[in-house]
């Protein structure tokens, strides 16, 4: 079966491997199945690549010679939310439970075929909205959001945000309307379903209030709702 496409092209793969053999025999399988594969030997390497590149998966190692896999997911994490999906010789229960709560959509333990590693990539990428239609812009009010592309803009101007700060805001442009609770943001947005602080939350909405020109005194489209937390609207005519 091909590889997923998003809208007029194939979807991008990254693989995080060391092994020098596994590593382009998989570059290879993926390749002849319809994906657009790059890779990275190193962990380092691998977290550039995957910040710059912006790829739509990330197949990652655990047993990498610079720096263990699983701290390479959590700085992934703190500035993308790309797919990820773990490969590990660990079939310890502990080991990969701490890399599904670190933020990995999924996990294939050595040795694998690509047939299983195609099936968790289509898996993965479905429940990330990997589909064959482009997704198009979220819009509320004046806010504009290119969620591929990872660009938003007010009024027709653009925003200048951060990673997080532009994962907070697509997050709740897409469920605009609702109240999310800022223990919502902090599973869904930070990935930390435990022992987060609602402060980390608080001052990224401030910082994220002033770049839309509004203060928490005086609300345009980011609304608090004292006690339960934030709800996203456009403003009132």
């Amino acid at each position: 079966m091909g590889g997923l496409r998003y809208g007029l092209g194939v979807a991008q793969v990254l693989i995080i491997e060391d092994d020098a053999r596994i590593r382009p025999l998989l570059m290879k399988a993926l390749g002849e199945r319809g994906y657009a594969v790059a890779s990275a030997s190193t962990g380092m390497q691998g977290l550039s690549m995957a910040v710059e590149n912006r790829p739509d998966l990330v197949i990652l190692d655990l047993g990498l010679p610079d720096i263990d896999g699983t701290q390479v997911l959590t700085m992934l994490r703190a500035v993308s939310d790309v797919p990820v999906i773990v490969a590990s010789a660990r079939d310890d229960d502990p080991s990969l439970v701490g890399c599904l709560d670190a933020g990995a959509d999924d996990y294939v333990v050595k040795p694998y075929t690509t047939t299983q590693l195609e099936a968790r990539i289509r898996a993965v990428m479905r429940r990330a909205g990997g589909t064959a239609e482009a997704r198009g812009p979220l819009t509320v009010g004046g806010l504009e959001i290119d969620v591929p592309g990872r660009r938003a803009s007010l009024d027709g101007v653009a925003l200048d945000l951060s990673p997080r700060e532009f994962d907070l805001l697509r997050h709740l442009a897409e469920h605009a309307g609702e109240v999310v609770t800022k223990r919502q943001l902090l599973t869904d947005v930070w990935h930390q379903a435990w022992g987060g602080s609602d402060k980390t939350v608080d001052v990224h909405l401030s910082w994220l209030r002033r770049k839309l020109g509004e203060t928490a005194a005086d609300p345009r489209y980011l609304h608090t709702v004292r006690g339960v937390g934030v709800r996203l609207a456009a403003p009132e005519a």
